[in-house]
């Protein structure tokens, strides 16, 4: 399917149609070899909510953005390397439906399709773009993975103390490790996670003492402490848009995929 579509004008100017919607917010993607495998409306997993995200598949990469007119504007550009890139089904709940996580070392999420006949088709589409990928290069799979951030109005309490009431005071924190949601004084301290940051990001109490007794336990460097300051990272920039979505996807057109049947023209 890729090989076909490498070289092809129709491929060109995809890859310059997807340029041209995100505009001077976003980076060139149009590198030799890289191929528009599909794109498509899914529904991202936010801190505070769900959100629509317009996705792209290439045959090394993964991009989304923020939709502000749709097919034809988006923002804030997100670009995920496939080299890095797990992908878990999640099973059907009664609020949310056909999703699985995208992890990476730095970053994972969920997303939702609007149909379990979608959600099997992006996970194909990406799975085998991973697997060829990996196959080329002769890499082998990221092992270590981000945790997936739990939803900020799944925790009306701390998540480590289990007393901690949330209020516009006192806010919500994320452990960087396991993705809890934990108050100011259980989130007090920072370890260095190299694959999220080069700072010290904020940690729970329980992560900071496994990853502490790890760590002295292979006589690494000790770990940094922190204080209640606010940590690095902290805020979802995605959350900072006017969006109202909620729960499912709405009907949006269906997820294109561009293969070998497709006259190149």
């Amino acid at each position: 399917m890729v090989d076909k579509l490498v070289n092809s004008e129709a491929n060109a100017r995809r890859i310059t149609m997807v340029e041209s919607c995100f505009g001077s917010s976003g980076q060139p993607l149009a590198v030799p070899g890289r191929v528009l495998v599909g794109e498509g409306v899914l529904t991202k997993m936010c801190r505070k909510k769900p959100k629509t995200r317009q996705f792209f598949l290439f045959n090394d990469i993964l991009v989304y953005g923020n939709i502000i007119i749709n097919k034809k504007k988006y923002n804030k550009q997100h670009i995920i390397p496939l080299e890095e890139v797990k992908l878990e089904s999640l099973e059907d709940d009664s609020q949310y439906k056909n999703g699985w996580l995208i992890c990476t070392a730095s970053k994972s999420f969920a997303v939702y399709a609007a149909t379990a006949i979608e959600k099997g088709e992006w996970m194909a589409h990406i799975n085998k773009c991973i697997d060829d990928l990996l196959r080329k290069s002769g890499k082998k799979a990221v092992s270590v993975h981000a945790a997936v951030w739990v939803p900020d109005g799944e925790a009306s309490v701390c998540m480590h103390c289990k007393k901690s009431q949330f209020t516009i005071i006192n806010r919500r924190h994320h452990c960087r490790k396991c993705g809890a949601v934990v108050c100011g004084p259980c989130s007090n301290k920072r370890f260095l996670l190299p694959n999220q940051s080069s700072k010290p990001l904020r940690v729970c109490l329980h992560c900071y003492d496994v990853l502490t007794t790890t760590k002295n336990h292979n006589s690494t460097d000790s770990a940094l402490r922190g204080t209640n300051a606010d940590s690095s990272g902290e805020d979802d920039s995605e959350d900072d848009d006017d969006e109202k979505t909620k729960g499912q996807p709405e009907a949006h057109d269906l997820p294109k995929f561009y293969g070998d049947a497709e006259k190149l023209e």
